[in-house]
């Protein structure tokens, strides 16, 4: 029987791919980087991501909590980040039940977290360090592959 889970697996493989593409390589002091005074720094949209996949972590066991964590520093956050995409799919492949839908999860707090991925990368473009742009259809992106551990872009342009 196929795992009814492999969608929601793919779309946190993609995550994992987009997320670091972003988050490593970015300039020093990149984390406090912001478009002006009202708007979020770099480093409290990342604290965001990773406080949509604790939520998601547990709405997928029946705790439907979230919490607005400060920012810590940039690389704790962006292991913070990877841990809990690991521990989510390690949840979806345990074949343990969803206590939450699959739309649910889609919808709140993995869509979010594309959407603000793509507000970093656009923040590394405005501070001057652009991400190369790449063809995602293309890219080497495998299910249960949620970690630092990406395979390299099989095309990028500029």
């Amino acid at each position: 029987m196929p795992d009814p889970f492999l969608q929601l697996r793919h779309t946190l493989a993609t995550v994992a791919y987009r997320g670091r593409k972003v988050l490593v390589g970015a300039p020093e002091g990149f984390g406090a980087f912001r478009v002006n005074e009202g708007s979020r720094a770099a480093c409290e949209i990342l604290a965001h991501i990773c406080d949509l996949y604790d939520w998601a972590n547990g709405l997928v066991k029946g705790v439907h909590v979230y919490n607005d964590t400060p920012p810590g520093e940039w690389a704790a956050d962006i292991d913070r980040f990877f841990a809990a995409l690991a521990a989510l799919d390690a949840y979806l492949a345990s074949g343990e039940p969803l206590a939450c839908t699959a739309e649910l999860l889609f919808q709140g707090p993995i869509a979010d977290s594309l959407t603000h991925i793509g507000q970093i990368a656009m923040l590394r473009r405005l501070a001057g360090a652009p991400v190369r742009g790449e063809s995602y259809a293309r890219a080497d992106i495998t299910i249960g592959r949620v970690g630092l551990d990406q395979a390299p872009p099989n095309w990028e342009f500029d």
